[in-house]
């Protein structure tokens, strides 16, 4: 029978902050358009330190760091993510455009992409838009994007927690640059 014996935490090679902050990232940023939850901001820091995010723009009213709830679910990871406030986040979209990121709004649209029909190239850079809890990302941003993208959902519901989807996209774009 196959071992499954836990891995210790010297054995998954865990880098310091140091080390991450030192380390080549991969060409993604996430926006964080106008999110309210504290827990949601820190879940999406955790899970920006696992894929190597470029870097974490906070926009509008998100909250930003240091928060005793923001740290909560980040777990250290505002520490070793880069991040940056932009009060507007239509203002962070265009510098973003300018410096050739491939704006991808993460939102049900007419004619939005479905997330496993996404194609990149891998010297792509990406900046994904992550909506508000209840709004989503603002129509004003969606209108200048490239692209949106939906994850396929096939039950009752047609939506899912904002940490959630940002961690499916970002595995589905990192897959591709994993090729």
């Amino acid at each position: 029978m196959e071992t499954r014996t836990k891995l210790t935490v010297e054995e998954l090679g865990r880098k310091t902050v140091e080390e991450f902050k030192q380390a080549k990232k991969y060409p993604i940023v996430v926006v964080l358009d106008n999110i309210r939850s504290m827990n949601n901001v820190g879940s999406i820091f955790r899970t920006c330190d696992a894929f190597l995010v470029e870097r974490i723009l906070l926009c509008g009213i998100t909250p930003q760091p240091p928060h005793r709830d923001i740290q909560k679910t980040a777990l250290g990871a505002t520490e070793s993510v880069e991040w940056k406030y932009e009060k507007n986040t239509i203002d962070a979209v265009k510098q973003l455009k300018e410096e050739g990121y491939t704006i991808l709004s993460v939102e049900q649209t007419q004619n939005s992409l479905a997330l496993n029909e996404l194609k990149l190239n891998p010297d792509e850079k990406i900046a994904l838009i992550m909506g508000n809890e209840v709004d989503g990302v603002e129509q004003n941003v969606i209108d200048i994007s490239d692209k949106s993208v939906e994850i396929p959902q096939f039950g009752t519901k047609h939506s899912l927690n904002v940490c959630n989807s940002c961690a499916i996209v970002l595995w589905q774009v990192m897959c591709q640059y994993l090729k």
